[in-house]
């Protein structure tokens, strides 16, 4: 008998789901639990398996459609059977915890060192790579989902010989199966040597010509919605100064030579505001009604710059975690985002929001509170200016620090002691470091 599998609700306010490919083709076989089609929900790329097993009878959206949660996702019935299309009867799926999808963890040759999550504040901004890249032998390097990826080694096709054609160069699936059947490949020549100056913005490979029309990713889509949201319903307030950065990037260097591991700019700085936070609790709190709710877990979301837009990466419990910890779960956080792999858990539900837009060149901005959050902190490329010390000019990098909050919830003079509490931590790490 042919069984409707309907989309369930895979991730926290989810609606809808663009399907992204499917794994098995109608009259096709699959087993319980094995992959039917991979979807993109709000933020995150997903495997969806199948609860039943037998043939595939029909898709209910072709790739790149819309199916919204509830909807026919895939019937699956048995050999020789047909799909009644006239709305003949056919089994419903089981309750939705028992099909909720598992997101599969990128294998561990997928993912190496990571970038720091939207950069590193350095002498010159920093150009920030798409996602994971593994450097080729010639210079260039590789962009691919992990599902391409996965792709790929079961076709024993060498992604380091394919030349991508998608977005910013992006290795498709397309291309592996062309790969795969043999159609020659012409790669560019290696990119020059970079230039020892100062960053120059760069034109992304894969930019649509002036003049096209260019349909919205499922993710830019989102995005644009949250914006919107935050912009019309919430009253922004942002508040601006610069921190003396001398301290905190010597202790960064030292701990980073020490330990032997890179320590992400994002780490110091939520390890910063973990006591200013607890000071100050309704910096981390939610607005409902008129209720604030303040919240007994700091956690707090990073702001990750992908080639598919902007993501926001969530380090649960973050006041219990060492520096060390921190620093590993930016980390990973940063290259799971990069590769869509994150799961919505991992994408939603943060308390305060850090951006660091410092390896972009960014100094100042004006950062929009996400929704469900009161504040956001955004951290700027210390730039080497003189100030003022004991009577005498010096030069020391200045970091920019931008801070906006909901003004319904909180005043001008909250906002302001909160930032002063936070340099003062930010220019002597040893306040927040002897916790």
């Amino acid at each position: 008998m042919a069984k409707e599998f309907r989309l369930p609700d895979i991730g926290e306010g989810l609606t809808e789901a663009e399907i992204v490919r499917w794994v098995v083709p109608v009259g096709g076989t699959v087993g319980v639990d094995e992959t039917v089609v991979e979807v993109e929900t709000d933020k995150a790329v997903v495997e969806i398996p199948s609860p039943f097993a037998g043939v595939v009878l029909h898709h209910g959206a072709a790739e790149g459609e819309i199916v919204e949660v509830g909807q026919i996702l895939v019937v699956v019935g048995e050999e020789g059977e047909t799909w009644p299309e006239d709305g003949g009867s056919v089994e419903s799926n089981p309750p939705v915890e028992d099909t909720a999808p598992m997101v599969s963890e990128p294998e561990e040759d997928e993912v190496a060192e990571s970038a720091p999550i939207v950069g590193t504040l350095v002498d010159e901004a920093e150009q920030l790579p798409g996602r994971t890249e593994t450097v080729r032998a010639n210079g260039r390097k590789i962009e691919a989902l992990p599902v391409v990826r996965k792709l790929a080694r079961e076709l024993g096709v060498d992604l380091q010989q394919v030349q991508g054609t998608g977005p910013q160069g992006r290795i498709t699936r397309e291309d592996v199966l062309a790969a795969a059947e043999g159609e020659p490949v012409e790669l560019p020549p290696p990119p020059a040597p970079p230039v020892p100056e100062e960053a120059q913005p760069t034109v992304p490979a894969g930019r649509p010509e002036p003049g096209q029309r260019q349909k919205l990713s499922k993710l830019r889509r989102t995005i644009a919605a949250n914006m919107v949201r935050s912009w019309t319903t919430i009253p922004h307030v942002t508040t601006f100064d610069e921190v003396d950065a001398t301290r905190l990037l010597a202790t960064r260097s030292a701990l980073a030579r020490r330990h032997e591991t890179p320590i992400p700019l994002e780490s110091l700085v939520i390890k910063a505001l973990s006591p200013v936070l607890e000071a100050f609790p309704e910096f981390n709190a939610s607005l409902e009604d008129d209720e604030l709710v303040l919240h007994a877990r700091q956690d707090i979301g990073v702001a990750v710059d992908t080639p598919d837009g902007l993501l926001v990466a969530v380090v649960r419990n973050a006041a219990r975690r060492s520096l060390l910890g921190l620093a590993q779960e930016v980390r990973r956080l940063g290259t799971g985002a990069k590769e869509r792999s994150l799961s919505a858990d991992e994408l939603t539900g943060q308390t305060f929001t850090v951006s660091n837009i410092g390896a972009v060149g960014g100094g100042f901005g004006t950062p929009i509170v996400p929704p469900g959050t009161v504040a956001i902190l955004s951290v700027g490329r210390a730039v080497e200016k003189p100030i003022a010390r004991h009577g005498q000019v010096e030069i020391a990098p200045l970091m920019p620090l931008s801070l906006s909050y909901d003004h319904r919830v909180i005043d001008g003079g909250q906002g302001r002691r909160f930032m002063a509490m936070l340099i003062e931590n930010l220019e002597e790490p040893g306040l927040f470091l002897a916790d």
